[in-house]
């Protein structure tokens, strides 16, 4: 789910980018040492950074208030998941195996009749197939052998193993100004980096955030300041405005066996 947090971050990995092309251990492009983080700057670290000529560039959430966007239903987006216990039958032999994870289900189908285990924390397949064949004894006539299950009077037997499944929905969207602070030792350093990262993100249409989401990115305003109580500190911000998507994750339980009552009588498959 993105939130504020992924969005500052999604912005400091893109100025990096912009500021390091060849990566955080080569030379910058401009050939100066740039910090590049979330949040304010702590002065003293500010100010012996500018004193060694080295630029912090910040990213914070601008005062100003967000603003609600949201203009679509919700769209569920089910992501498909595979369960790590198996189920396997052979005859009227049932063998669990696999590895058992919280989440799954296993289940039998015996002459028609179901019959569900769901499995707990630390289960083991012995586990699984004891906790099973307790169910099943309810109906018919067992013998448990570790992690196999065998049925006598041969009944029609189907198994199936399924798993909870994610899925997501857009439950909010909403835009907000994030401001990017150049804090630089000289004007022509200011205006070098503040126009290398103004230059890229205005190509730049959506951003990719830390949780696979996309942002809208428009500019928003500029703003220099040359009188710095700091004789050495010259800085610039640039404002853009980030509409972004706040995605929540449910889990959903999966079908086992489909139910229908026809003339007071259900049948499952």
């Amino acid at each position: 789910m993105a939130d504020i947090a992924n969005v500052e971050q999604s912005f400091v990995n893109e100025i990096s980018s912009i500021l390091y092309p060849g990566g955080l251990n080569a030379a910058s492009l401009l050939g100066i040492t740039c910090r590049i983080y979330r949040g304010w700057p702590n002065s003293a670290t500010l100010n012996s950074d500018l004193a060694a000529g080295v630029v912090n560039v910040t990213v914070t959430s601008d005062s100003e208030h967000a603003r609600t966007t949201s203009r679509y239903l919700p769209a569920y987006q089910s992501v498909s998941a595979t369960p790590g216990t198996t189920i396997t039958v052979t005859a009227a032999v049932i063998t669990i195996g696999g590895t058992p994870q919280i989440g799954d289900v296993v289940g039998v189908l015996v002459g028609g009749l179901p019959y569900v285990y769901r499995i707990a924390a630390g289960d083991t397949a012995n586990q699984v197939a004891s906790n099973l064949s307790l169910a099943i004894q309810s109906g018919q006539m067992v013998v448990l052998s570790g992690a196999t299950i065998t049925l006598f009077d041969s009944p029609t037997i189907i198994a199936r193993a399924v798993c909870d499944a994610a899925a997501s929905f857009e439950s909010r969207r909403q835009e907000k100004d994030l401001r990017i602070i150049c804090w630089c030792p000289s004007p022509a350093v200011r205006d070098s980096v503040a126009a290398a990262i103004d230059a890229k993100l205005d190509q730049l249409p959506f951003l990719l955030l830390t949780d696979n989401s996309s942002a809208r990115v428009i500019y928003r305003n500029t703003n220099s300041y040359d009188q710095a109580q700091n004789a050495l500190l010259y800085r610039r911000d640039l404002v853009y405005s980030v509409e972004y998507a706040t995605i929540s994750t449910l889990e959903q339980s999966t079908m086992l066996f489909g139910q229908s009552d026809i003339n007071a009588i259900t049948t499952y498959g």
